[in-house]
């Protein structure tokens, strides 16, 4: 059950020279929310840090927010605080799309000064949430449609197109989820990608994860 007195925070600093307990950027940070907490009568549990990462990089291919996916992922904290928006992201975009990442699994974010990013009720962030939503559908469909005329390619080449299906040919989205894994920062071995797929409901018919070696071909054709 989700405790509303627990949060996780968020920092960022996008500049090297910011990095480290000791430099302003991150103080300040910590600072702000921490005040927040004590006036809202949160306890921040756990912190999770991107340091000399800029706000424009993806959410996914930032370690520290991966990490704090995977912590409030059955935990029950459904509260994440961090300083203001800008240090979750700044491309309108990038940003969207992580709260869109955060709102599916019911977590609220909320900045130091007391604004609700998840908010469902101002009509601007609806369709910033709309657009991003067709961006991040168009990349996927992307990407299926490029693994498409790979196997297209390979047919004419090799002349296979009997024999068992590869899973490119029985599940492109699989594929592209795999994809999309394996180019992470940092890297995750086959194993974890086979974990990750597991944590997205991406399991084998009998609902165990793929090996590493399924996950090899997934990635390889």
């Amino acid at each position: 059950m989700a405790d509303n007195r627990k949060a996780v925070a968020y920092l960022r600093t996008s500049s090297g020279t910011n990095v480290g307990p000791d430099r302003d950027s991150e103080k300040r940070q910590r600072a702000a929310i921490q005040r927040y907490a004590r006036r809202s009568g949160i306890t921040v549990i756990e912190w999770f840090n991107d340091p000399a990462v800029s706000g424009a990089d993806p959410i996914e291919s930032r370690p520290g927010f991966a990490a704090l996916m995977d912590r409030i992922e059955g935990n029950g904290v459904r509260i994440v605080l961090v300083e203001d928006a800008s240090r979750f992201a700044r491309d309108l975009v990038a940003q969207e799309l992580g709260l869109m990442a955060l709102i599916k699994r019911g977590v609220r974010v909320a900045t130091a000064n007391g604004d609700d990013m998840t908010s469902t009720e101002d009509p601007s962030r609806i369709m910033m949430r709309q657009i991003a939503g067709s961006f991040a559908q168009y990349e996927k469909a992307r990407l299926v449609d490029k693994l498409r005329k790979a196997r297209e390619r390979k047919r004419k080449t090799t002349g296979k197109c009997e024999g068992r299906k590869t899973y490119a040919e029985s599940d492109p989205e699989l594929v592209a989820q795999a994809v999309e894994l394996s180019q992470r920062r940092p890297r995750l071995s086959l194993r974890e990608i086979a974990g990750e797929l597991a944590r997205l409901g991406r399991t084998t018919p009998r609902g165990l994860p793929y090996s590493a070696s399924s996950v090899k071909s997934m990635l390889t054709g």
